[in-house]
């Protein structure tokens, strides 16, 4: 392919559409394809490739600088989060570099001009969900929608770190939470309900929330008088944590796919999770895990100790997640980007 892939992520945290454009980026390193990550000075993706000296980071701090980055002979731009299709829609017009976004959530698009234009001169719209590709067609019935589910991670995790954790934890079961601090999203709020209504009847029960966000403060201090509520912050070594837990949960309101249940399904772990977006594309209900109506505090209790109650069913369900996680490999969706590429770098000759 002539020239670089030039990926554009313009986040200031690190959350799974950081990891998934990592993922994508080491992936195709591997290949041997030239590319340019234009990334966010200062924020956390542009400092995690230090040991691939082969790849142009370029650190920007507008819109404006982001398309000058992009620079002229690029093979095409891959546009991975929602405020940078701009920069790309500027390249494409002064330079006729093609574009591809990927999608990752499914709250709908704002309909105004700028915004519908941007999408529209997309030579693709990658949807990482089924779920995301119908929100995107009911927005826009005229764009070109592949979908490429995101891959687990195949997070390491430390036998020292597990070991630890195990025995901070012990003699508790563990329901464990990763993501970012935002209960509009997330729904921290429902487990942290969950929590005081079972405090006292299932004392062994602790609920762990991983990450950091906008409603930090919010949430401790709802949990602030509750023994069996551990908010930890931001954790990088997340594969220790994921291997301390005995059940994960994703109560979200909203959900493009779930990435991170991939690395838990990964690490063998049974799922309870919302029945929003993309998250039934990766939990089967009564397979893998339990699914519950979102924001339903009532439903996600009862999930939670039903398995609680139910060890052996606990442990099979871990075990078909782990078959089931196979099946998302980094190598599966970096495959898929490529030949998408191929398509549109074919498609631009012609």
């Amino acid at each position: 392919m002539p020239g670089p892939i030039v990926h554009i992520n313009l986040s200031k945290s690190f959350r799974g559409g950081e990891r998934q454009t990592e993922l994508l980026i080491r992936g195709l390193a591997e290949r041997g394809h030239a590319q340019r990550l234009v990334a966010r000075a200062g924020a956390p993706l542009a400092e995690r490739f230090h040991d691939l000296p082969e790849l142009d980071v370029r650190s920007v701090s507008g819109m404006l600088g982001a398309a000058r980055a992009c620079g002229r002979g690029s093979a095409l731009l891959h546009v991975h989060e929602g405020r940078a299709p701009l920069a790309a829609a500027l390249v494409r017009l002064c330079a006729g570099t093609p574009y591809v976004i990927t999608r990752r959530v499914t709250r709908a698009l704002k309909r105004n001009p700028v915004t519908r234009q941007n999408y529209r001169r997309a030579a693709r719209v990658v949807a990482i969900s089924r779920s995301v590709a119908d929100e995107l067609t009911a927005w826009d019935p005229g764009l070109r929608v592949d979908v490429i589910p995101s891959a687990l991670a195949h997070l390491p995790s430390g036998p020292e770190a597990v070991a630890v954790l195990r025995a901070k934890y012990a003699g508790r079961f563990v329901v464990g939470l990763i993501g970012a601090l935002v209960t509009r999203h997330k729904g921290q709020d429902l487990l942290i309900e969950v929590a005081r209504r079972v405090q006292h009847t299932h004392p062994d029960l602790l609920f762990v929330l991983v990450g950091d966000g906008e409603d930090a403060a919010r949430l401790h201090e709802q949990s602030r008088d509750l023994p069996n509520v551990d908010l930890t912050g931001f954790v990088e070594d997340v594969g220790s944590q994921l291997a301390a837990f005995d059940l994960v949960t994703l109560p979200s309101r909203e959900e493009g796919l779930g990435s991170v249940l991939l690395d838990a399904m990964d690490y063998g772990k049974a799922i309870v999770a919302a029945r929003a977006g993309g998250i039934p594309e990766l939990v089967s209900d009564g397979d893998n895990g339990l699914l519950v109506t979102p924001a339903s505090a009532d439903e996600l209790q009862r999930a939670i100790l039903t398995l609680h109650q139910d060890r052996a069913r606990l442990a099979a369900m871990g075990e078909r997640g782990k078959v089931r996680a196979g099946l998302h490999t980094p190598a599966r969706m970096v495959e898929r980007y490529v030949e998408l590429y191929g398509e549109v770098q074919g498609e631009t000759r012609a």
